[in-house]
């Protein structure tokens, strides 16, 4: 059974937060552009691309010491708990170093990378300043990832969200009174020691007895948490070749100014799939019990729940998206940032059939199948690149899209939902790709109907006004059908309801 208390406290915590931060990032991008110039925002995106490929050091330990820390968790063993966290704190410290080193081998070529670079700021200097402020986070991933696993991510959500706006206010502060991109990015280091100190504050006041336990691991244990480990590396390399390659791509064989107005529509829509995927994330940990002791009709009928919930706050939120984003880009960040409408479509179909994978990945953590598909990510991120630099000198940035959408249809939404349904659940997934592919075409004819029925002229707050009304009205319609066809999302739904008036009523 789903403890239901914490489940609510975890996804309203995360959520709370990740309206404000949201707002707080839309400010600090605006000023970052207006203070210092596009350039920067371009920089900055490259920067963290950059060191997301660094982070390829981590090998999915995270995930895969989280996962074999549910069970002992569950049966109260607090001395095989201890033992997985002494692992965690072992490997995330050879991580940092790791991933310092790499940067600084890394600090030569970043003016390659940054094609039309013409910013008065050193770009070796705030490479570095950013490697530092993401090396920093190695020092509490370990203390996290326990306090995540006990169910209470409300309490990391809150930590890192406090250092968050705190980084935000100085960022807003100093750009406004100094314009430097250097003090910008010594923000985020101070961030990093603020969620430090906090992590460690709460650590020590609630799992002290976790660190005075001198924990061994089992060989079998052990074997578990190096096979989880591999499969992971293989997961951590696909993913970074696929979401990290693209901005690297367009700022390398395109230029940093284009990089930068691509990443204003990325800030959005990451920000807002961020809101929309903590009604799950923060339920991974919670699944992960719930796979552990339950049957699969049980694990079937919340996947069922979850993934009709994610298609149709999905497609609310995409449509939405797609009908305002460029009116939204000037109010954020001002004039002359749009791209071409085109790309702000091929954005909305990449991200929204990114999103779509949201229910399955969910379960493959929380189930530990992760494993079973180890090798997909690598023909992926191969698979990804070459088209991307195939398309590219094609069509420009519409073709390094393109190329991810492509990627994500014909071999992600094959396979993971093939490993999960027949390791995880025990069935063939047939229905399931009837039903998601249906979903998304379904979401594609409605995305053209908003195109063709958008609003151009008026005041741009009235466009807004009438594009987002027509998204909201239109949005409507897969979610009465998925209401009318799913028998079991119906049931959920109206129990839902009921207890919904029922505790109106007292």
């Amino acid at each position: 059974m789903l403890d239901k208390k914490k489940s609510i406290i975890n996804v309203t915590v995360a959520i709370a937060f990740k309206v404000i931060l949201l707002i707080l990032t839309l400010f600090t991008r605006r000023f970052l552009i207006k203070y210092v110039g596009n350039d920067a925002n371009g920089v900055f995106s490259l920067f963290t691309s950059i060191i997301g490929f660094l982070s390829i050091a981590d090998l999915g330990i995270g995930t895969a010491i989280t996962f074999s820390l549910y069970k002992p968790i569950v049966e109260n063993d607090t001395y095989k708990v201890a033992a997985l966290y002494k692992l965690f704190i072992r490997v995330y410290r050879i991580i940092g170093i790791v991933v310092f080193v790499f940067g600084i081998c890394v600090v030569p070529f970043v003016p390659y990378l940054a094609k039309d670079y013409s910013a008065d700021f050193n770009l070796y200097y705030t490479f570095l300043l950013m490697l530092v402020s993401i090396v920093i986070t190695y020092s509490f991933s370990a203390k996290s990832s326990i306090i995540n696993a006990y169910k209470n991510n409300y309490v990391t959500t809150t930590i890192h969200s406090i250092a968050l706006i705190v980084e935000g206010v100085c960022q807003l502060i100093l750009l406004y009174f100094f314009k430097s991109f250097e003090l910008y990015l010594i923000c985020k280091i101070a961030s990093g020691l603020i969620e430090w100190i906090l992590t460690n504050i709460y650590f020590y006041s609630h799992h002290r007895k976790i660190m005075e336990i001198n924990g061994k691991l089992d060989e079998i244990t052990k074997r578990e948490v190096i096979s989880k480990t591999k499969a992971m590396f293989m997961h951590k390399i696909g993913a970074l070749l696929v979401n990290t390659s693209d901005s690297i791509i367009i700022s390398a064989f395109i230029s940093v100014v284009i990089l930068g107005k691509y990443s204003n529509y990325t800030t959005i829509v990451i920000a807002m799939n961020g809101i929309i995927s903590l009604l799950f994330t923060p339920l991974t940990s919670i699944i992960g019990h719930l796979c552990v002791s339950s049957d699969r009709t049980n694990k079937m009928k919340y996947f069922n729940f979850f993934y009709c919930t994610n298609f149709i706050v999905g497609v609310l939120f995409y449509l939405g998206y797609y009908a305002i984003i460029d009116d939204l880009i000037t109010i954020c960040f001002g004039n002359n940032l749009e791209l071409d409408r085109q790309v702000s479509m091929v954005i909305t179909i990449n991200y929204f059939i990114q999103y779509m994978r949201q229910t399955v990945l969910t379960f493959r953590d929380a189930t530990g199948t992760f494993y079973n598909d180890r090798y997909k990510p690598l023909v992926e991120g191969v698979f990804n690149i070459i088209l991307s630099i195939l398309l590219v000198k094609k069509v420009g940035i519409v073709g390094v899209i393109l190329a991810t959408i492509i990627t994500n249809i014909f071999i992600c939404h094959i396979v993971e939902p093939y490993v999960l349904f027949k390791d995880g659940f025990g069935i063939k997934p047939k229905k399931y790709y009837f039903f998601n592919y249906t979903s998304i075409l379904i979401f594609i004819i409605l995305l053209f109907t908003i195109h063709y029925m958008h609003i151009d002229g008026y005041n741009i707050w009235i466009r807004i006004l009438i594009n987002g009304s027509i998204s909201i009205c239109i949005s409507l319609i897969p979610a009465v059908l998925v209401y009318s066809i799913n028998k079991s999302f119906r049931y959920e739904i109206n129990k839902i309801f009921c207890r919904l008036m029922s505790m109106l009523k007292h």
